[in-house]
Order: C-alpha cells, then structure tokens, then sequence
C-alpha cells in the first residue's frame, strides 16, 4: 500500500512586465529607483486583469510620463532570489514628455554604454538584449548578476 503524498503549496511567484523604450536616435529609457537609488528600466508587477501589452504602457507611463506603442517580446528574466518573473518587451515612445513619480527620482535617455555603466548586470541585460533580434532571451539572475545554467 502506498503512503498518502503530502500536499505541497504551489510555488509563489510575482510577475512583472517592463518596457525598453528605444528613441529613434537610438538611446534607451531609463529611471532612477525611488525606493533603492538604482538605475532600472521602467516596469513593475502586473496587475491580475491586465494583459502583459496594457501592464508595460501604463508601468511606463506611469513612471516617466512616456507614452508608448509596445512591441515585441525580447525577453523572460527570473529573480532566483525574490521569486519575481519579469517580461520585457521593446517599445516606442508615442508621446508625453519625461517626469518624475512617487516610484522614479530621475527620468534619463541613455546610450548603450551609459546602460552598461550605470545599471547592474541583471538590469543592463534587459535593455541591451532589447536591441538585438536572437530574442527573446531566457535568462535567471540573484537581483544583480545574471547566473549561468
């Protein structure tokens, strides 16, 4: 006979959606976190009856004032330490004009060296993957570095 399986809860993992805006000229959105001081791109936690395209523009919009036309998926990133599943998506700007929030200290248009300059390994990936066209990318991180399968 065999033993009865204990249940297990489900796994709990949150799920953000984040923009890489890209301007024509080629320099990417960037925000200056409120809470940590970090250089980020615009994004956060989508809410339950938002689809993933609604969640980026208003996140975006919300953070910095841009409006956006959302585009493709260019990638998939997993917090291995928080539990957090992010999806990227490159993006447009359609309008609006840089600003501040309760959530951004600084609204910046930064260059791809800039990026890799002032953002952490795991959050400088995101906008820098955005730009190539082998995505989406897959990729899991402990917050600030990316880690290898």
């Amino acid at each position: 006979m065999s033993q009865p399986q204990e249940a297990t809860a489900p796994p709990l993992h949150s799920v953000s959606v984040a923009g890489v805006v890209v301007r024509e000229d080629g320099r990417l959105l960037a925000i200056r976190r409120a809470d940590n001081g970090t250089w980020e791109l615009p994004g956060g936690i989508l809410e339950l009856a938002e689809t993933p395209e609604a969640g980026v523009a208003r996140e975006v919009l919300e953070e910095t004032g841009i409006h956006v036309e959302v585009g493709e998926l260019t990638g998939v990133y997993k917090n291995m330490t928080r539990g957090v599943v992010a999806l990227v998506f490159r993006c447009k700007p359609s309008g609006g004009a840089e600003r501040t929030s309760a959530e951004s200290t600084a609204v910046s248009w930064l260059t791809p060296d800039e990026v890799n300059e002032w953002m952490s390994e795991a959050f400088a990936v995101r906008l820098l993957d955005a730009l190539d066209d082998n995505g989406p990318h897959v990729r899991s991180h402990d917050g600030r570095q990316l880690l290898t399968p």
